[in-house]
């Protein structure tokens, strides 16, 4: 399979018309759209050292959730660093795909994983006006908020959490992984206990708890990062692909 054809495949199960409409996901990278997929890195980001192992390794695709190019570049010189992201790749054959916020609101996508991580039942959609399904709610038995606060700690098997307490017991719960300060008010709105993300604003989630939404905030790795493993499958489903997961190097719990 070649990857125009790879990055269509995938984007007939996360359409465009899932994403932000100030995302920049897709194709970032690609020196010739028909060259072959044969072994693919998937990885939260593209960054130097997940390129330099993708290159070490004889790798001809990284896929990534985050976007390698987000803001649109002003020059690609070796002396900008998305630049020479972009030149070190396409020197190397390398093509870079990322799926962002079309996989965060996608079936089976990141915050299906997180949500099924957790294992909350009943899933439905929720979110705000401009991604009206890309988080996700549902059940989980009824517990305490520092009692769930453990449980999300010891399921994304972080070091710890920070947990904003609300008085109250915890049963309903919405998820939305990686940055989600957007989506506090509408967890409120569906009906949620508690709301799990990566990080959300401090204020907004002190706010939230005096209003009676506990909010714990694991981690933006440790709340999307187990999708990758989603990735890999798509890779080797669809591409047949060799695939490896890289986790970080420059993102450590200290």
């Amino acid at each position: 399979m070649t990857i125009s054809e790879f990055y269509k495949e995938l984007s007939a199960l996360y359409p465009t018309s899932l994403s932000c409409s100030w995302d920049n996901d897709g194709l970032m990278c690609c020196g010739n759209a028909e060259s072959p997929v044969k072994r693919v890195l998937v990885c939260l980001d593209a960054t130097d050292d997940a390129i330099d192992y993708a290159i070490k390794n004889g790798f001809d695709t990284i896929l990534t959730h985050h976007p390698m190019v987000f803001k649109g570049l002003k020059s690609i010189t070796e002396a900008t660093l998305g630049g020479h992201k972009v030149l070190n790749c396409l020197r190397n054959g390398i093509s870079v795909i990322s799926m962002h916020t079309r996989f965060d609101a996608g079936n089976n996508g990141v915050n299906d994983v997180l949500a099924n991580a957790l294992e909350l039942t009943n899933l439905t959609f929720f979110g705000d006006d401009e991604c009206d399904t890309l988080g996700r709610i549902g059940d989980i038995d009824p517990m305490s908020a520092e009692q769930f606060a453990a449980l999300v700690r010891d399921k994304l098997d972080c070091v710890s959490v920070n947990a904003y307490l609300a008085n109250k017991t915890v049963s309903h719960v919405a998820v939305v992984g990686g940055g989600a300060s957007d989506f506090i008010y509408p967890a409120m709105m569906a009906g949620a206990d508690a709301f799990v993300c990566g990080e959300c604003k401090y204020n907004a989630a002190l706010d939230a708890a005096d209003e009676g939404l506990t909010i714990i905030e694991a981690g933006h790795y440790h709340t999307e990062f187990p999708a990758c493993v989603r990735l890999a499958e798509l890779a080797q489903s669809i591409a047949g692909a060799e695939t490896e997961i890289y986790e970080a190097k420059t993102f450590k719990q200290i």
